[in-house]
């Protein structure tokens, strides 16, 4: 089966949140920025001398001023033994009668792939057989191995791809392995490159992979989807499919169904436009008449199960933007399964062969409904899970329809249930208190945009210090690409920061997928002044309210809420004190031109069409940073290995700043890709380096 919202999820290996834009009309294009324009495009060079030479020099400098606080220490040996603790829940992926885990701690830095029986694991057992340790196959290679996944043949799951990075970075190598033979010798193994496999059978893979500048589209994806047999170069395979340089991309899938898999390509004209082919059992691809706004979502029943962005007229039957839609390619008749509400929204899809699992957002908080097949349509069923929480479906067996679910909430560490088919869920194992939460509260509050919507956003901290008056707070905010910010169980901000008596908001401002589709769709691209300003909303309710002040208040965001960071401290540095740049877009007026960056156009706009490249002129940090404005003390952290969003963004704005004469500190990990770690040890010490900012500027006096 896929995995649910299979496009984005196949994409999030690749890209912050991808999409493009064709420009066939050459009188619609302005000209780029000249380089002669940006006088810090060296910076750009990611592994340039000159430019390493001043991110040393930077983070010397950032490294001596933090580390030397006399919280440092204590934040980095706390986040440490959080996130190496043995008492962690083992998630698990459930296949062909194994409970699939990958681990790291303080002994196994890279990690141990490993698996014990579903049985042994739902019954709490601890005796995991390794399948393969990342650590000593780095040591024996002489690699810097980061593991990005594995894809495995069905029905036995013995046979595998697995996707190994060097540091981090998005492009990886791709290896062929055999559980408890190992390593495929001349088997289907790939270079690096940011690439896609799907088994068709034990000796056929479909593969998009980089075999060269023709073959990757403007973004830097494949943009041909080969037939690889095994025995034979993949320079040889046939091309069964060929999207264009301006697409985002063609990425190969398949659907393991009744004994036999079904083979497609997924071309992405844009993140949010795509067509779906499937494979023939002639071996032709034939398109399905799905909307381009949609998403592949699972295959039950003989049917595709379609989640939808944008409504859909087939049929005689309209669907609504956000329901989810079974289509039966051979009948091509459609039946509703979910149609959303206002406050009502499909945060994830699932399904087994004979069941769709939706996890929902009702007014943010999660529930979990199940649906099957019938002859009247399709019989729904809540499953019975705790309330006022976040429910995510971690694993569902395709086999056996039994699934592993969490529930959460922040002042609530994860319970990991174990639902069998059809039964009631029990709870398997819960992450202890890795913060001391009595007497803390979660409250949801609703601030008032310029536009008159209504922005929810959640507020964590003790009670007594929400009744003691202002306090150090972090609101926190994403506002893109639909993704959902909710509020999850964060054992290091618990412990680093709100048991220390700081104030943690979360802000559900638009671009994000809270309440569905349309909610992202209100921020796109010229509108996009509509997620700042629901952000500087929530602030300013805070402030209201008399949760925080101005000299009080600090924002943290990364990737695409290092855009929102950075759109803040320039449009209102008047309300924040601190500010945490994460990842960053910065240059709106190059990002598409930056690594992945022409895969996001349809997010922000494109720099080359006049109106849009107007819209970002106004709004892109690095061209409205000025020197004549006090700005609060910035701290940008990034990756050298992020080859997602380039470390250019973080790196010029920096320097930029450095030399109108602005405080700032930076940090640039000189590994760990777009999540800037690699491994756990490097995660903590980025949280240690975080909390201690925010501390020091705030006035949070950690004990």
């Amino acid at each position: 089966m896929l995995p649910k919202n299979f496009l984005r999820s196949s994409l999030a290996v690749l890209a912050v949140a991808t999409t493009a834009i064709s420009i066939t009309h050459a009188q619609e294009k302005a000209p780029a920025m000249a380089e002669s324009d940006d006088p810090y495009l060296w910076l750009e060079e990611v592994e340039g001398e000159r430019a390493l030479e001043w991110v040393r020099s930077q983070n010397d400098r950032t490294l001596a001023e933090l580390q030397a606080s006399p919280l440092y220490e204590g934040l980095l040996e706390e986040a440490r033994a959080i996130l190496t603790s043995d008492e962690r829940i083992p998630g698990a992926a459930l296949r062909g009668g194994y409970a699939y885990n990958f681990w790291q701690d303080e002994t196994n830095v890279r990690g141990l792939w490993r698996r014990m029986t579903i049985k042994d694991y739902v019954a709490g057992k601890s005796d995991w057989d390794t399948v393969l340790d990342l650590d000593a196959l780095a040591e024996e290679e002489d690699e810097n191995w980061v593991y990005k996944g594995v894809s495995c043949l069905a029905p036995a799951y013995e046979r595998c791809i697995i996707t190994l990075s060097r540091g981090g970075s998005d492009a990886s190598v791709r290896r062929e392995y055999i559980i408890g033979e190992g390593f495929v010798e001349d088997g289907f193994n790939l270079a690096e490159a940011k690439a896609g496999t799907a088994w068709l059978d034990a000796d056929t893979m479909l593969v998009a992979t980089d075999l060269g500048e023709d073959t990757k589209t403007d973004s830097g994806y494949p943009r041909l989807v080969q037939l690889w047999e095994r025995g034979t170069a993949i320079e040889d395979a046939p091309v069964i499919f060929e999207g264009e340089k301006s697409d985002v991309g063609s990425f190969p899938f398949s659907v393991w169904a009744d004994g036999k898999y079904t083979g497609g390509v997924v071309r992405a004209r844009t993140f949010y436009e795509s067509d779906y082919n499937t494979l023939g059992e002639d071996g032709q691809l034939f398109a399905l008449p799905l909307p381009a706004k949609s998403s592949y979502s699972g295959y039950v029943d003989g049917k595709v199960i379609v989640s939808l962005q944008e409504d859909w007229e087939i049929g005689g039957e309209t669907y609504k933007t956000g329901s989810v839609v079974a289509y039966d390619p051979e009948t091509e008749k459609t039946s509703l399964i979910f149609a959303p509400s206002d406050r009502v929204a499909v945060d994830g899809v699932s399904s087994s062969e004979d069941t769709v699992f939706i996890s929902l957002l009702d007014n943010i908080n999660g529930k979990l409904l199940s649906f099957t097949p019938t002859r009247k349509g399709w019989k729904k069923k809540e499953i019975a899970l705790p309330e006022n929480g976040v429910i995510s479906v971690s694993s569902v067996d395709d086999e056996t329809g039994d699934m592993l679910v969490y529930y959460e909430n922040p002042t609530t560490p994860e319970t990991l249930f174990y639902v069998k088919k059809g039964g009631a869920p029990r709870a398997l194992k819960s992450t202890p208190d890795f913060f001391n939460a009595e007497g803390m509260v979660t409250k949801q509050y609703e601030a008032t945009s310029t536009d008159g919507t209504k922005i929810p956003y959640f507020v964590i901290a003790k009670e007594s210090v929400l009744e003691a008056g202002p306090a150090p707070t972090v609101q926190y905010g994403y506002g893109g690409f639909q993704v959902s910010i909710l509020p999850q169980y964060s054992a290091t901000t618990g412990k680093l920061w709100l048991e220390n008596g700081g104030v943690y908001v979360i802000a559900n401002i638009r671009g994000g997928g809270e309440f569905g589709p349309e909610w992202h769709q209100a921020g796109l691209k010229t509108n996009r002044q509509k997620i700042y300003d629901d952000f500087y909303a929530v602030s300013e309710d805070l402030i209201a309210k008399g949760i925080t002040t101005s000299d009080q208040l600090g924002i943290l965001g990364g990737s695409n809420g290092g855009l929102l960071m950075g759109v803040a401290m320039t449009q209102r540095p008047d309300l924040y004190k601190a500010i945490g740049i994460g990842v960053p877009l910065l240059d709106m007026l190059r990002y598409d031109q930056l690594l992945a960056g022409a895969s996001w156009v349809g997010e922000y706009g494109s720099p080359s069409i006049p109106e849009e490249r107007a819209f970002l002129e106004k709004i892109s940090p690095y061209h409205n940073v000025k020197e004549d404005v006090d700005y609060p003390r910035a701290y940008f952290f990034t990756s050298t290995k992020d080859d997602r969003v380039h470390p250019g963004h973080a790196r010029k704005m920096a320097k930029k700043m450095e030399a109108q004469g602005h405080p700032f500190l930076y940090y640039e990990n000189i590994e760990g890709g777009h999540g800037a770690a690699a491994n756990q040890e490097q995660q903590a010490k980025r949280l240690a380096l975080q909390y201690v900012y925010f501390a020091n500027l705030l006035g949070l006096d950690a004990e």
